[in-house]
């Protein structure tokens, strides 16, 4: 068997990294035609099957999976090894990949991307905003973006925000009409929008916590959403409580759209981390970014 170039092995994973050769193709810089017949060939040279392809998805067959658990971290190392060349070059560049949930992206990286960016214009960022928690390994992400709870052991984890503190909250009409919630178990009698996260098992239980007492509450009610954005339009239309990041909230407490209950209930909790594999080796335009968005508060 001949070996296969680097180059068609680097295809086959954009392939089965973004499950389309349309969106792969437009990565790499090839039409998809020419695409589909390197991933042939690739199969031909191997003798096996490597992608299962539908007139729907595309999917790695057993042989791809091992094919990418065995090949992927070998590509990583050359594609870091070559990116760390540019210690050479007068300034820093080279492309990032990170995936953030929604506000993440929102309240923390972008500032600190407006700045980055404008100080060191040879090196790129692709942001992927996402609510789904991605396998930064297989999808070949340089790093991702979480609450620091919910980062993975075997990751380094690098704290970028401050701690978070979520709120249960309405308008005055809301509570005009329905009464207030006095602990969290009253939530059942209320109206509430729900937050659809599927890496946490599908709808998001509401998380509370008073001294000793931690209590997760499932909550009903007409409208479910995995946009924060839509939640707080919701709640602010009338719909019912939501339950947002403090921040999201604060401005409509100001001026008293909002209210907020069940305040005694929510104690602030480990909030956004940057997290990347610690065997990573880090180019240096990554570890540049990594100091620029560490967090220094106290």
């Amino acid at each position: 068997m001949s070996r296969p170039p680097l180059a068609d092995l680097g295809a086959f994973i954009a392939v089965a990294r973004e499950r389309s050769f349309t969106r792969a193709a437009a990565q790499l810089g090839v039409s998809p035609s020419a695409l589909s017949q390197t991933i042939r060939s690739l199969e031909e040279r191997l003798g096996v099957r490597l992608l299962t392809r539908t007139t729907r998805r595309v999917a790695p067959t057993d042989a791809g999976e091992r094919l990418i658990a065995t090949v992927a971290p070998h590509l990583e190392g050359i594609e870091n090894g070559l990116a760390a060349l540019s210690e050479l070059r007068d300034k820093p560049a080279g492309t990032i990949r990170i995936t953030a949930v929604d506000h993440a992206a929102e309240t923390i990286l972008w500032p600190a991307l407006a700045d980055f960016l404008a100080e060191y214009p040879a090196i790129h960022v692709e942001l992927i905003v996402d609510n789904t928690l991605r396998d930064i390994v297989v999808e070949r992400f340089d790093a991702g973006i979480r609450m620091g709870e919910r980062v993975a052991r075997d990751m380094i984890a690098v704290r970028i925000g401050p701690e978070i503190r979520m709120a249960a909250v309405a308008t005055p009409a809301y509570f005009e009409k329905h009464g207030r919630p006095k602990v969290p178990q009253d939530l059942a009698t209320h109206s509430c929008i729900n937050l659809r996260m599927p890496t946490l098992g599908g709808v998001y239980a509401w998380e509370f916590e008073k001294g000793s007492r931690e209590i997760n509450v499932r909550v009903e009610g007409q409208l479910t959403t995995n946009d924060i954005a839509v939640i707080k339009t919701a709640a602010l239309n009338g719909l019912g409580l939501a339950f947002m990041p403090e921040d999201v909230a604060q401005p409509h407490l100001d001026t008293g759209d909002l209210v907020r209950v069940l305040a005694d209930w929510t104690p602030p909790f480990p909030g956004y981390h940057l997290y990347y594999p610690s065997r990573r080796q880090q180019s240096p335009a990554f570890a540049l970014l990594v100091e620029a968005l560490r967090y220094r508060g106290s």
